[in-house]
């Protein structure tokens, strides 16, 4: 009977200590802007996102645990690193997501080359993290500069909108959009025939809106996010511009932009999105359980929300396939780049050499209010881009990482 026993003891000690060696911790930060004006792109709601998917994949995956921390970084690139330098050296976080600045983002991803950290970009847009700017730690997820530039404006082009004057935010997203959907006008046989850089978080546009009407271009740009998007559309309706016969461009517009500015003012834009909540019923299904994770009732979630959830999704996948091995995050991201993503907000996909993870894009029309079912019915989908054709082509990307893989 003490020998039964003993076996038994035995066993059970093999299996604690089998199910110890499995276990697989993991920390993550989320790191956003909490209070600002890109605060509902992503903020809170990327909170909530990154909470839904760190539950699902627990569920399914019970030998994963996952810590989360959440920081603002207030739109300063200063703010930000010291945050991130924080929860790598004290916190011991493995992987850094969101930063809807490019600037914030740009200094971030420099932190985590240096401290050989991962870092899943959702909310910074701008096309130099998967450029110039690329490195081995970073995959830049949702959207980017050059996609944004090459489906709104070379559809803006093709419809007769041959001239150009932008409003552009005056920090490193701004520039880039600037400069990425000036090259893809000019490609389509447009022409650029003035700009204008406002600072960031902007209340007053008049001046620079009355230079966008004076320049009588067909279509006045919107270099720029958030806040700074909402108040330029608002005034520019003040101004009359869309009445006097310009169109307005909003080169990044999110729902969340949309449900601020409400359907009268908002209808007509034209714009380029790589996931919408009310597109089919997984996002819409989704879009509940998000609210359930703790985001605000009222708010409807945005392609930064979905980016945080698949991003954080797909790391997790690597670090099971990794063993939990995370100290080496450029072994990580290799191993993130190796495996196809396939989640129920994008589907199937990759990511390429540079860090960018390419899916599908929509060239949406906001709807007029008679044409609105229910609230949060904002979009019309006028034309899916490919995967393919939605991103840049790794070859042009000017990415160092391109020639060594």
């Amino acid at each position: 009977m003490k020998r039964i026993l003993g076996l038994a003891a035995l066993t059970a000690a093999l299996a604690c200590s089998t199910a110890h060696a499995q276990q697989i911790n993991v920390k993550i930060g989320v790191l956003s802007d909490m209070s600002s004006l890109y605060a509902d792109i992503g903020g809170p709601g990327s909170v909530a996102a990154a909470k839904l998917a760190i539950a699902d994949f627990t569920k399914a995956n019970p030998n994963v645990k996952v810590e989360m921390v959440s920081g603002d970084h207030q739109n300063k690139p200063d703010v930000g690193t010291n945050l991130a330098n924080q929860w790598i050296d004290v916190d011991k976080v493995d992987m850094i997501i969101d930063v809807p600045n490019s600037g914030v983002a740009l200094a971030v991803s420099q932190v985590a080359l240096n401290k050989n950290k991962v870092f899943i970009v959702s909310g910074a847009a701008a096309s130099d993290l998967t450029g110039p700017k690329c490195n081995a730690n970073t995959v830049h997820w949702t959207y980017d500069t050059w996609m944004l530039a090459n489906g709104t404006g070379t559809a803006m082009v093709k419809t007769g909108g041959d001239s150009w004057f932008f409003l552009t935010s005056d920090y490193a997203f701004g520039h880039a959009l600037e400069r990425d959907t000036s090259a893809a006008v000019e490609k389509a046989g447009g022409k650029i025939v003035g700009k204008v850089r406002h600072p960031l978080n902007t209340n007053d546009f008049s001046s620079f809106l009355l230079q966008a009407q004076s320049s009588k271009a067909k279509v006045v740009g919107l270099a720029n996010a958030g806040g700074d998007t909402i108040n330029s559309i608002k005034q520019a309706a003040e101004f009359g511009i869309v009445k006097g016969g310009q169109k307005l461009a909003g080169l990044l517009v999110f729902a969340s932009d949309v449900a601020a500015l409400g359907l009268p003012t908002a209808q007509g834009l034209t714009l380029t999105e790589t996931w919408y909540w009310d597109m089919n019923d997984a996002n819409r299904a989704w879009t509940k359980r998000w609210h359930e994770a703790g985001a605000a009732a009222n708010k409807f979630p945005t392609m930064i929300h979905a980016g945080v959830y698949a991003g954080i999704q797909h790391y997790l996948k690597a670090a099971v396939a990794l063993k939990g091995k995370l100290d080496d995050g450029k072994v990580v991201v290799a191993k993130m780049k190796e495996m196809p993503t396939d989640d129920v907000l994008f589907g199937k996909g990759m990511i390429d050499p540079t860090g960018r993870k390419r899916h599908d894009a929509y060239l949406l029309e906001v709807k007029a209010p008679s044409a609105s079912k229910h609230p949060g019915d904002f979009y019309t989908v006028k034309a899916t881009i490919p995967a393919k054709d939605a991103f840049r082509d790794p070859k042009d990307s000017g990415c160092s990482l391109v020639t060594k893989s």
